[in-house]
This record gives C-alpha cells, sequence and structure tokens, in this order.
C-alpha cells in the first residue's frame, strides 16, 4: 500500500484524510498541520498519526507521498520541500497565484524527479470523464464550441475571499483545467466578464461574484465558461460539448433518480448535491487512485504540474481580461 501524509487538515484535508484511510491502495501515515489542535482532530477521527512538525514527516523513509491540502500560498514550498525529501506529492489546485513562483517551482520539481500531480479533480467524474473520451474518439465530429457551467451554492466567507486569489484563480481555474481537457488542445486568447450582482463581500474584497469567459481554441473553436458564486437550486456543474455530427452532454447527478408524478405537478430528477465534496465524492477516490498509479508506475502524472501552470495562466488572462475589457492573447 502507498504510504501517504496529508500537509494540511482543513475542511479539504479532512475530506482527504477519510478518502486515504478508506481507500484499498493508501495508508494514511500521518497529519501535519501548523495548527496542531486540527491536525490531532483530523487524525483521531481516522485512526493515524498527528504530526506537530514537517521535518519528521518529510524525514520518515516509510511515507511514499504527501498530499498537499494546506493554503494555497504554502503549495510551493510544500512541493519543494516535499520532493526534495523524495517524495510523490499530490497537491490541491491552485499550485500558487503567482505564475513566477510557479516557475520557480517548477524548477524544483523537474531537477528532483519526483511525480507531482495536481488536484484538477474534476477530470475524474466519471460522467466527464466519458463526454472526454467521446469527444476524442470523434463521436460528434469535430468539436466546435463547448459550454461549461460552475456555479457554487453561496458564496464563501469575506476572509477565504481575501486569501482565494478572486473568482478567476479560486473557482473557475478548475474550468480552465475541463476546457483544455475536454478540447484536448490550448486556448489561445481569453475573453472575460464579472458581475457584482449579490454578494457586496465579494466587491468588498475587490472580486467579483459572477463571471463569464470566452475562450478561443488554437484550432479556432470556441469554450463558453459561466460561473456564479450563488445557485438556489444546490451546485451546478454541467459541461455540453457540441460538434458537426452531434452534442454530447455531462449533466449533474442527483442522489437518487426517483421521479415524482402528483396534482401538485411532475418532478423528473431529485435535488442537486449540495457541494463539491458531495458532488465529486467518487472523482476525489478516482483521483488518489490515480496517483497510485503514477507513483508505483512510474507513468507521468495527469493532471500533472504543467497542468497547473496552464490553468493559472488561462486564470490570470481572464483576470486582465475582466479588469481591461479586452481580449488577452495566451503566451506558449
Amino acid at each position: 500500500m502507498l504510504r501517504i501524509a496529508l500537509l494540511g487538515a482543513g475542511r479539504i484535508g479532512r475530506m482527504h484524510a477519510r478518502n486515504l484511510a478508506a481507500h484499498p491502495r493508501t495508508h494514511l501515515a500521518g497529519v501535519f498541520d501548523i495548527d496542531t489542535r486540527a491536525a490531532d482532530d483530523v487524525a483521531a477521527e481516522v485512526g493515524a498519526m498527528p504530526f506537530a512538525e514537517l521535518d519528521p514527516v518529510l524525514g520518515d523513509t516509510s511515507i511514499d507521498a504527501v498530499l498537499i491540502a494546506s493554503s494555497t500560498d504554502t503549495h510551493c514550498d510544500l512541493i519543494e520541500r516535499s520532493v526534495g525529501a523524495g517524495k510523490a506529492v499530490l497537491c490541491e489546485k491552485p499550485i500558487d497565484l503567482d505564475i513566477d513562483r510557479v516557475d520557480r517551482c517548477w524548477k524544483v520539481v523537474s531537477n528532483a524527479g519526483r511525480p507531482v500531480q495536481i488536484g484538477f479533480n474534476r477530470r475524474f467524474d466519471p460522467s466527464h470523464g466519458a463526454l472526454q473520451a467521446a469527444v476524442a474518439a470523434g463521436e460528434i465530429g469535430r468539436l466546435e464550441a463547448a459550454v461549461i457551467t460552475s456555479r457554487d451554492p453561496a458564496p464563501p466567507p469575506y476572509e477565504y475571499l481575501l486569501a482565494s486569489g478572486g473568482i478567476f484563480r479560486d473557482m473557475t481555474i478548475h474550468d480552465f483545467d475541463m476546457a483544455r481537457f475536454v478540447f484536448g488542445e490550448e486556448p489561445v486568447e481569453v475573453s472575460a466578464m464579472g458581475g457584482n450582482l449579490f454578494d457586496a463581500q465579494a466587491e468588498r474584497a475587490g472580486d467579483w461574484d459572477t463571471a463569464m469567459v470566452l475562450l478561443r481554441m488554437r484550432s479556432g473553436a470556441l469554450c463558453h465558461i459561466n460561473c456564479s458564486r450563488r445557485c438556489a437550486y444546490g451546485y451546478d456543474q454541467r459541461v455540453e460539448a457540441f460538434g458537426e455530427q452531434g452534442m454530447l452532454a455531462s449533466c449533474n447527478p442527483t442522489p437518487n433518480s426517483l421521479a415524482r408524478h402528483t396534482a401538485a405537478g411532475t418532478s423528473m430528477r431529485g435535488p442537486l448535491h449540495h457541494f463539491f465534496i458531495e458532488r465529486y465524492a467518487d472523482s476525489y477516490l478516482r483521483e488518489i487512485n490515480a496517483f497510485a498509479d503514477t507513483v508505483e508506475t512510474g507513468a507521468p502524472p495527469c493532471p500533472g504540474f504543467e497542468d497547473g501552470r496552464r490553468a493559472l495562466l488561462l486564470a490570470n488572462a481572464a483576470l486582465e481580461a475582466a479588469g481591461t475589457g479586452k481580449t488577452v492573447r495566451i503566451p506558449d
């Protein structure tokens, strides 16, 4: 079994701890957080060892890998220290908010020769993955356009917004990766608009609560991404791919498929999942499985470090486009 230490014991760290402890191919070897109470709490829940300092984790030769689920501003430092200690890395997105810092981190990673997988878990969603595979197989002919919908159930707290890097680098960055995944090519132009329609805290933080992005791919195909920090009916995540021979759609799964037909009306689907942990529960497990495959076989990680870098480039371009009203070209 792959022995993995968890670095970061916040909300998403706790989810990863549960998954690592339950996964048949991994053993949760320990939990580290600078907040020792959080590390103790998560470790106690899953029966793992808490660590009060990082050095003992990285110095433990029995630990094969780390999963980084700490705050974004710590990611590059933890990646560098981990690969320097010979550990494979699975790191939550984004790698960092500063592309120059990401590029410096890549130099360390490439020299260390250890795999670094980035946590774009939506690639592992069965429905999204089936759509991408069908596009790649040519089922709808040439892919001409795609629509990606991404809506959270409620705005995050103000303190989260201040540290998030903004809607494009925090939320839409997943959709930028999904666009690259579905099309199998790079975007070359980005246009974007942001709006403050309902969340005064987002405006106070210098961010937007609503955003729309248009990508022109290298082939000339177009991708529209629409995002909102508020969705009254739940967590809305859909991908539509349109081509010369038809259309494919990855729709929202629901907790059940019960259809109701009464005098009050007809409902063909149940309610949506509340948020990302429930919606992508299976994807997170598949992500761990892919990471285990990479470590065990030596295959390149996918999504890898460059995927994280390209998604950040697109997020930064969207931020510039929304702020200036201009279309931004993407550097190679």
